[in-house]
């Protein structure tokens, strides 16, 4: 029995936008295993969690509002570092902590 298990910011989608995602999971769930018969035992989980339990880059995430900002400093940071480094150390130096 498969578990798909879905995090979300609490109230980033309605209840009929949640169900949707759950069918369409549903349906690729199904379609990789190829049978139909499958569909009766995928079992997805969409969690919400509260803004507050959210942090992105060590800083309070607020929800959808600041996702275009979230996005645009991690792709700064991976363009930052031309997504090459390959340890822990490569990486502290080719991307320092900014200071806040």
């Amino acid at each position: 029995m498969p578990l798909v298990r879905v995090t979300l910011v609490e109230g980033a989608f309605t209840e009929k936008q949640k169900h949707d995602l759950a069918a369409r999971l549903t349906d690729v769930m199904v379609a990789f295993e190829g049978s139909e018969a499958f569909r009766e035992v995928v079992w997805v989980l969409i969690e919400e969690l509260h803004h507050d339990a959210w942090h992105i880059g060590g800083q309070p995430y607020f929800g959808p509002p600041n996702l275009v900002g979230a996005l645009a400093r991690a792709k700064a940071a991976y363009e930052a570092i031309d997504g090459t480094p390959t340890s822990r150390a490569d990486l502290a130096a080719q991307a320092p902590v900014r200071p806040r």
